[in-house]
């Protein structure tokens, strides 16, 4: 018996020094990558022409009186609401010019950001996509504003992510000069959420649930991270087991080269889990708007609003609690996380905390 165990377990001994060579010569190949975003390779934007110049926030007259949004799931826009995206908005600046944090915060308007910014053009509004944080339903929002679908309810799930045939372009796709007329002049806005509340989603939804069955999280990505950063392989079965939360963390907070390996092999898979700096340069890009995940009830109304759409297209109905942080399923998940690795994983993400105004989890780094 523990001669037919040993080939199974010899097996995975040999595909992990397998993985170690592998990452061995992808460190050689790493270096000769242009890195432009903290390591991870991806090719600068650049062109003739390009200056991308802060435009001033969007300012509503107090005394406009605005049409509430068709939305049964939403209240009518909060008159006040103007002044919380202005202190947002004020925190955002004060926080970019912070000497602290400010190697953290400015990264250059490479292509990778320019990719994450859909257009539409119709209604002069840029949106930055941050993955885990309703990106699915301003998408279909953008859809319904470019006149594909008359309503967010007529737009088909699998539609939404197919960027051949969704129809919403990237500024990436623009030239140098169409890029900073609109990076200058167009409606610019993204959503941010607690920052560990978004790893949690973006683990739960990609190594658990995975809910648009997307194949290569669970057989491409886990098993690496798997192989590198699981402290022992041992099983039980003899196998290896689903992600644990622990071994995610683990490989997020790796500062050496091997997590930038595994980045470059992952591609734009990573961007559920990237900072939102890396994904949308908001020290260098003014925005009109910054929504919060956890206000969405009244950002989503101030925001079509303010992009001046409200009367044509509603946001998506949703659970009345989805938005509610949860601090007992944050503690939840980081209870058997070290405190040395919450501490580097707060470092990493520490910029998205200060950036927001999301206070820092004392409760787990104490």
């Amino acid at each position: 018996m523990l001669k037919a165990m040993r080939h199974p377990w010899l097996l995975l001994r040999i595909c992990h020094w397998a993985l170690l060579i592998l990452v061995f010569v992808e460190t050689l190949i790493f270096f000769r990558l242009v890195n432009d975003y903290g390591g991870r390779g991806v090719q600068r934007w650049t062109g003739p022409g390009f200056k991308p110049v802060k435009a001033a926030a969007v300012q509503i007259p107090e005394n406009q009186h605005p049409k509430p949004p068709d939305s049964p799931s939403l209240p009518p826009l909060d008159p006040e609401w103007h002044s919380v995206n202005k202190k947002r908005i004020e925190l955002l600046t004060s926080m970019c010019r912070n000497s602290s944090i400010g190697h953290l915060s400015h990264i250059s308007v490479s292509k990778f950001v320019l990719d994450r910014i859909f257009v539409s053009d119709k209604h002069k509004i840029l949106f930055c996509q941050t993955p885990k944080v309703g990106n699915t339903q301003w998408k279909k929002v953008l859809i319904v504003l470019n006149g594909q679908f008359p309503t967010v309810d007529d737009v088909p799930e699998g539609l939404v992510h197919d960027h051949d045939r969704n129809g919403l372009h990237r500024l990436s796709s623009l030239t140098p000069q169409e890029i900073s007329h609109r990076l200058n002049t167009y409606f610019k806005f993204l959503m941010v959420r607690d920052p560990f509340e978004r790893l949690i989603s973006a683990f739960k939804d990609k190594f658990q649930q995975n809910p648009r069955d997307e194949p290569w999280y669970n057989e491409d990505i886990a098993p690496l991270i798997i192989a590198i950063y699981r402290k022992s392989h041992w099983d039980g079965a003899l196998t290896l087991s689903d992600l644990h939360f622990e071994e995610f963390v683990r490989y997020l907070v790796d500062v050496g080269v091997r997590r930038q390996i595994l980045d470059q092999l992952f591609t734009n898979r990573i961007i559920h889990w990237m900072t939102y700096t890396e994904l949308c340069a908001p020290c260098e890009i003014q925005y009109s708007v910054v929504g919060h995940h956890e206000t969405l009830e009244k950002d989503a109304p101030y925001i079509l609003h303010a992009a001046g759409v409200e009367g044509l297209v509603s946001y998506p109905s949703f659970p009345p609690d989805i938005t509610r942080y949860n601090r007992t399923k944050v503690e939840q998940y980081f209870s058997g996380i070290s405190k040395r690795d919450i501490r580097r994983l707060f470092a990493r993400y520490q910029s998205d905390f200060h950036l927001f105004g999301y206070p820092r989890p004392d409760f787990l780094l104490n």
